[in-house]
C-alpha cells in the first residue's frame, strides 16, 4: 500500500525498548523483566527557539538534543527492564560505585556520555582516516602531495577509507552479544512508523506486512555525513592546501557542524521527495546500511513499538506531516 503521509515522528531502539520523538511528545516503551510494557512521557522543553528553525543550523541543535535525549532514555531503559525480574535473574547484578554516582547525578552522567560518544566518533571516523592518509603523505612526499590534484585524490581516498571504517564498525558491532535485540527493536521501530504512514491500524499484523527499511532513519543520516565530509573536505584541502596536519585535524573539527547541518537538509529533502527517481537512487545507500542496524522483530517487540508511537501520535494529523 502506497503511504498516505510522510511523518515527522522517528525513534531509536532501547535496551528492551524504543523511545519515539513526536512533534509534541516524546515517548519511552520498555519491556520489564515481568513481561508488562512500561510507557513513559519524557518532558521536553515546548520552547523552539529561532536556531532550532533556522536551515543548515537547526539539524546540528536537532542532532544535539536528541543525542543527549536517546543517551538519558537508553540508560533508563536498561534499569526499566530489569524491573520485575525473578530473583535468580537479580541476584548476581549487584550495583557498583559508579552505578550509585551515576543515579545521584542523571543530568551529569547522561552529558558525559553523549560527550564521550560524539568524542569517540570523532575519533574513529575523523582522526583515524586522516592520520593513515598524513601516514600515506610522508611516503609519498611533500613535494608531490601538495599539487591540486593529489589533494583531491587524498581526500576523497580519505573519505572512503572513512566509509569503510564506518561498515567495519556496523559489522563489528552486530557480532556483540544481546545487539541482535536492539536491531529487532530499531525494526520494530521503522516498521511501525511505516504502518502509521501508509495510514493502517496499529496492530500485530499490520505492521508485520511493513519493510524494516526505512528512508528517513538515523542510518541514512549517517551516510550522508560520511559523503557531504568528502565533498566539504575536499574543497576545503584544494582551497586551504593539506601541508599542515594540525591544521587539517583543526579545520575537520570546525567543519563538523556545517557538514551536519547540511546533510539534515539534504535528508529532510529527499525524505519529502522520495518517489523521485533521482531521491530513490539517493536513499539506496542509506537503505543498504540498515541491513546491518536493523533485523525482522516478534511479536512482543512490535507490541512494544505500537505503545511507544501510540503514546507521541498528535491529535491534528497536519502537526507531523514532514
Amino acid at each position: 500500500m502506497a503511504e498516505t503521509k510522510k511523518t515527522t515522528i522517528g525513534g531509536q531502539a532501547l535496551i528492551e525498548g524504543i523511545m519515539m520523538n513526536g512533534p509534541h511528545r516524546t515517548s519511552i516503551a520498555v519491556r520489564k523483566g515481568d513481561g508488562t510494557i512500561y510507557v513513559e512521557e519524557v518532558k521536553q522543553s515546548e520552547k523552539i527557539t529561532f536556531f532550532e528553525k533556522m536551515p543548515f543550523v537547526r539539524g546540528c541543535i536537532k542532532f544535539w538534543k536528541m543525542l543527549v535525549t536517546g543517551t538519558s532514555a537508553l540508560m533508563k531503559s536498561a534499569d526499566i527492564s530489569e524491573e520485575g525480574a525473578s530473583e535468580e535473574e537479580q541476584k548476581d547484578q549487584k550495583k557498583s560505585a559508579l552505578d550509585e554516582y551515576m543515579e545521584k547525578h542523571p543530568n551529569l552522567m547522561v552529558t558525559l556520555s553523549a560527550i564521550i560518544g560524539i568524542a569517540i566518533s570523532v575519533g574513529l571516523f575523523i582522526f583515524l582516516p586522516r592520520l593513515i592518509v598524513e601516514l600515506a603523505v610522508k611516503l609519498i612526499g611533500d613535494e608531490l602531495s601538495d599539487s591540486t590534484w593529489m589533494s583531491v585524490v587524498l581526500n576523497v581516498a580519505e573519505g572512503i577509507l572513512r566509509m569503510i571504517i564506518f561498515l567495519i564498525y556496523l559489522a563489528l558491532s552486530s557480532k556483540i552479544e544481546g545487539i541482535d535485540r536492539v536491531w529487532r527493536y530499531h525494526g520494530a521501530e521503522h516498521k511501525t512508523i511505516a504502518c502509521y504512514e501508509a495510514g493502517e491500524p496499529l496492530n500485530v499484523e499490520n505492521i508485520k506486512k511493513q519493510s524494516r527499511f526505512h528512508p528517513r532513519c538515523g542510518t541514512a543520516f549517517m551516510f550522508i555525513v560520511l559523503a557531504i565530509s568528502i565533498i566539504i573536505y575536499t574543497i576545503m584541502g584544494v582551497l586551504i592546501g593539506d601541508n599542515n596536519p594540525v591544521i587539517n585535524i583543526l579545520l575537520r573539527l570546525v567543519l563538523i557542524p556545517l557538514i551536519c547541518g547540511i546533510s539534515f537538509e539534504i535528508l529532510r529533502f529527499v525524505g519529502r521527495h522520495d518517489e523521485n527517481p533521482v531521491c530513490r537512487f539517493f536513499c539506496k545507500p542509506g537503505l543498504w546500511l540498515q541491513k546491518f542496524t536493523t533485523r525482522e522483530p516478534d511479536e512482543p517487540i512490535i507490541e512494544v513499538a505500537i505503545a511507544a508511537m501510540q503514546a507521541v501520535i498528535p491529535e491534528n494529523a497536519e502537526d507531523d506531516v514532514w
